[in-house]
């Protein structure tokens, strides 16, 4: 495939959330490798509403090095949304970006290759993370699950393992950029831009210090952004479900009037319980369907008050920036 267009400035977009301990060690490992590279790189560090000492340490690291540049959002706004702010940064002069975790679990030794498959024509190069051992085998098995699952009822397929340290090349980008939505799962949406892509394996390495902070309610939160936003199954099987019970509706009745036709009036059972049985398991079906159809309601209420998917406090490096 031939070359789209040069390849020069690199950006390499981290977002990081509380990461005091470990961002000046993972800093010098990406500079280990990409020094030697003939790209000119920048880094752009996200700080996602951090609450511990990671601002004053890219504040050193920008100081250190006159290619970072840290972006401070006023609060926590979630993992997609820091790496939104980054891209939104990186689109007005990057030929290619690359996303990344600061934790080390992404090994910047991935990048070179991810750069000569990007020149061979590559618009997006997707790292697959192989079967990470180091995680639990709840955390394991929910992964491989969420993946069966929005594969099955969605239209866009992802790639299980594939998470959010990418290449994307210049024209993927400003597609990406104009995708505005408000609820982020960028992994799905990067797959349905459908730009030419190639998914590079790797295995995780380990963090380098500190405990993961994607907890258990934030990959829920990921998990319905994608069913939700990438499907509409939930709806159809709410209409299923009333459909159903139509059908067992009008099998009751066409069952009641036999005894009347036959008149067999008094075989009718007086049935309390029965009728209680049914009566909870119709209205559980409705507020099911209304639960289900609420939560569509709710996403696009948000997306109709058109707030911004973060907010900057400041940007230091390369032109410092107040906002």
């Amino acid at each position: 495939m031939p070359e789209m267009n040069p390849l020069e400035n690199v950006e390499i977009i981290i977002p990081v959330f509380n990461e005091e301990v470990g961002i000046g060690a993972f800093h010098q490992q990406l500079r280990a490798v990409v020094d030697g590279l003939p790209y000119q790189f920048g880094f752009i560090y996200v700080n996602d509403g951090s609450s511990d000492g990671t601002q004053a340490q890219l504040e050193m690291l920008c100081a250190a090095d006159n290619r970072v540049r840290v972006i401070e959002l006023s609060r926590n706004f979630g993992h997609q949304a820091a790496i939104t702010a980054g891209l939104d940064q990186a689109a007005t002069h990057a030929d290619a970006v690359i996303t990344m975790d600061g934790d080390g679990e992404h090994p910047p030794e991935m990048i070179p290759e991810m750069l000569e498959l990007a020149r061979s024509g590559y618009e997006v190069v997707l790292a697959q993370r192989l079967e990470d051992q180091q995680a639990s085998w709840f955390k394991r098995w929910t992964s491989n699950s969420f993946y069966k699952l929005i594969n099955r009822i969605g239209d866009t397929q992802i790639q299980p393992g594939v998470g959010d340290f990418r290449l994307i090349r210049r024209n993927a980008l400003m597609a990406l950029k104009n995708l505005h939505e408000y609820h982020r799962f960028l992994r799905g949406m990067v797959a349905w831009m459908g730009y030419r892509t190639v998914i590079l394996p790797y295995t995780p390495a380990k963090r380098i210090a500190g405990m993961s902070k994607f907890s258990l309610r934030k990959m829920l939160k990921l998990a319905m952004n994608a069913i939700f936003s990438f499907s509409l199954v939930p709806l159809y099987i709410a209409i299923s479900l009333g459909g159903i019970f139509l059908l067992l509706a009008l099998a009751e009745a066409i069952y009641v009037l036999r005894f009347w036709v036959l008149g067999l009036e008094s075989g009718l059972a007086q049935g309390w319980s029965s009728l209680m049985f049914v009566l909870l398991i119709v209205g559980g079906t409705i507020m099911v369907t209304l639960g289900i159809i609420g939560i569509y309601l709710g996403y696009i209420f948000q997306e109709v008050k058109g707030r911004p998917v973060y907010l900057i406090r400041r940007i230091l490096g390369r032109h410092d920036t107040e906002v």
